[in-house]
């Protein structure tokens, strides 16, 4: 696999006519990576089984120490980018890679869903598709994007993440705190002194990543960790929340919906009984998208997604004499009322819920609206955190 990979990047990069010719010795140095990355592929692979090591970057551990770079820096060498051409983000060597592997993948989606057995599950697949070298002032790093996309089918609506080593290396000290049993045999890549915006060394890590994510998810215990699921989700949760306090609704939509698709993928909805944090945030979800429909003039798709969580928050008349209501469940009710009337669609059950609330002795015209209890949520981790940033900081 890594060979044909390499090859199309090859081809990318020199036009037909122009690629050097077979065995001749000046094509190693050409793409010095290419064995390296074979070595490494195989390595990580082989080791799925059971411990997930990524030694394949010791490759490079003979490279001349250099100077420590500050704690938000991907490298440890800020000069790097001074003998190292490939480190501009404009030609970046990894984009034509990353784009044939993309490909590629389309193509066995395809392929499988024409022709694998029907007994076949899905499962996730986490795919470097981009990978492009940031500035910021004195720190620079990598930014590695990431499609989360089901296989067995061809997914057309796969969600997307942005991040960083530093997120994670973050995400793998806390899943090593938390769940030191599971992850006794996951090493994680480290860093290095040198060459780490080098096109060999970001092509490792991109495929490292990957092997990561994909080994944490095949275990039973991290695949459900909240640690682990509000790596991939919260980040967008805290900036829908931003936005949603701002009036940008449009932006507001397209972050929440690519949440919605996150935890959908990574199988949020069937845990939601355990884990009461990621039930908070699923609800939170659909509710925001609810708020910003409504104000962007959209009462159908408004109505759908206040149905769907409606579905789930809706408890029974039992369990309704039993304990207060969620917070979130009057002013559900009270949009999916307005907004089913708005469109022509049947609302009496909801009315009789409302009704059966207030004969509780809920007094329905005190409570906050929507968007009022929204805005003010504390959207905190399985850590305690609640410290809100914006989607650009958080990845």
């Amino acid at each position: 696999m890594a060979s044909k990979l390499l090859d199309r990047f090859r081809r990318t990069l020199f036009k037909e006519g122009d690629l050097p010719a077979d065995g001749n010795g000046d094509g190693t140095d050409d793409f010095p990576e290419s064995s390296e990355l074979e070595d490494d592929t195989d390595y990580v692979s082989a080791k799925l089984g059971g411990t997930l090591c990524f030694e394949g970057d010791a490759v490079l551990d003979s490279e001349d120490a250099g100077e420590a770079s500050g704690p938000d820096s991907d490298s440890d060498f800020f000069g790097e980018s001074l003998d190292n051409p490939c480190s501009s983000t404009d030609i970046s060597p990894t984009s034509p890679t990353l784009k044939g592997s993309n490909m590629l993948t389309r193509q066995l989606q395809e392929s499988w869903r024409s022709l694998r057995p029907r007994c076949v599950s899905e499962k996730v697949i986490f795919e470097v598709t981009d990978a492009s070298v940031v500035q910021e002032g004195s720190s620079k790093y990598v930014l590695y994007t990431l499609h989360v996309i089901h296989s067995g089918t061809f997914d057309k609506t796969p969600a997307i993440i942005t991040r960083r080593y530093t997120d994670f290396e973050r995400l793998h000290g806390r899943l090593r705190r938390c769940y030191g049993d599971g992850m006794e045999g996951v090493h994680f890549p480290r860093k290095k002194l040198r060459r780490n915006f080098a096109a060999e060394t970001i092509a490792k890590r991109s495929r490292a990543f990957e092997q990561y994510l994909s080994h944490l998810h095949s275990l039973p215990e991290l695949r459900v960790a909240p640690t682990f699921l509000e790596f991939f989700y919260l980040g967008d949760l805290r900036a829908g929340q931003m936005l949603l306090r701002v009036g940008r609704y449009q932006e507001a939509v397209g972050v929440l919906l690519n949440a919605l698709r996150l935890q959908e993928k990574l199988g949020c909805q069937q845990v939601l009984q355990h884990l009461p944090l990621q039930k908070a945030h699923w609800f939170f979800t659909l509710a925001s998208l609810v708020s910003c429909f409504q104000d962007l003039e959209r009462p159908n798709e408004a109505q759908e997604h206040c149905d769907r969580a409606l579905q789930d928050l809706a408890p029974s008349p039992e369990a309704l004499k039993q304990q207060p209501p969620p917070p979130l469940l009057v002013p559900l009710l009270q949009a999916n009322v307005r907004l089913s009337w708005k469109i022509s669609k049947d609302k009496r059950r909801w009315e009789a819920l409302l009704q059966d609330i207030q004969e509780l002795g809920v007094d329905l015209g005190s409570q906050p609206n929507l968007k009022e209890c929204l805005v003010k949520e504390n959207l905190r981790d399985s850590e305690g955190d609640t410290k809100s940033k914006s989607k650009g900081e958080d990845t």
